[in-house]
């Protein structure tokens, strides 16, 4: 029987609960940090994180704050952390995932691609042929990533958003929902707009001009 720990009891959890099942796997189990948790939609919380290493299981964090998806996965075993593809995703048979990655409903990835550990293609969105995803990066909702594209660790691609080709994209960028890139970004920050540019805070973290 395979059985699953998802660390993390919110609705993205219960997505890729979905998911497992889909995938055969027959019992699953949450943990999540809030001890008032005590379901997961039709699932138990059996505990928080540390007791992962309690149960005989394959393992996914379902988190989808980088740095905190990536705080855990290293806590755990990497050969329990698994990927999950959706049956209905489209992808090319030469891509290659790193471990803790999963793969929504509705989502294409193209030949050549691969991507580092603990990823998200989220549902309806697209990475193209030949792109490089670091570790932690999520790519949201019906965000396109365009060919010979490459995006840095804990890197946010938000809602809608479309990155144009032969880009690269630093580490720990936020790009906006619906923003457009279409050139390099090598400063870390937060990019929104058509064509995306960077938002500029004050010493005090406000938007310039505030």
């Amino acid at each position: 029987m395979k059985k699953l720990v998802i660390i993390g009891a919110s609705g993205h959890g219960r997505v890729i609960a979905d998911i497992a099942e889909l995938c055969g796997y027959h019992e699953i189990v949450f943990l999540d940090d809030d001890e008032n948790i005590k379901n997961c939609g039709k699932y138990l919380v059996a505990g928080t994180s540390c007791r992962v290493g309690d149960i005989d299981s394959d393992v996914v964090v379902a988190i989808g704050n980088s740095d905190s998806r990536q705080r855990i996965s290293d806590s755990v075993d990497e050969k329990r952390l698994v990927t999950l593809i959706h049956p209905d995703a489209v992808v090319a048979d030469d891509v290659v995932f790193g471990a803790g990655t999963v793969v929504m409903a509705g989502t294409v990835v193209n030949s050549g691609t691969r991507t580092g550990k603990g990823c998200i293609v989220n549902t309806s969105s697209s990475v193209d042929h030949d792109c490089v995803l670091g570790d932690f990066v999520h790519i949201a909702v019906g965000a396109h990533v365009a060919g010979t594209v490459c995006i840095g660790d804990r890197t946010w691609i938000g809602a809608g958003a479309t990155i144009s080709n032969n880009i690269n994209i630093c580490s720990d960028c936020m790009i906006g929902a619906g923003a457009v890139v279409v050139k390099d970004i090598k400063e870390s920050g937060t990019y929104v707009g058509v064509p995306a540019g960077k938002i500029r805070t004050d010493s005090f973290g406000r938007k310039a001009g505030q």
